[in-house]
């Protein structure tokens, strides 16, 4: 069952979540454009995960 994880599983896993998201707007205006993409970004279709 989905909801039968491990803790320090269901920990990761948001982690995983939060850090998978675009370059906020306010840090692409603040620099500039330097930094538009995040290269740490990952699909949930292509990449997976080691937990």
């Amino acid at each position: 069952m989905s909801r039968n994880k491990e803790t320090g599983r269901k920990i990761r896993l948001m982690k995983a979540i939060k850090s998978n998201r675009r370059v906020p707007g306010w840090v692409m205006m603040r620099t500039n454009r330097r930094f538009i993409q995040n290269n740490k970004r990952r699909n949930w279709r292509r990449n997976s995960l080691k937990l």
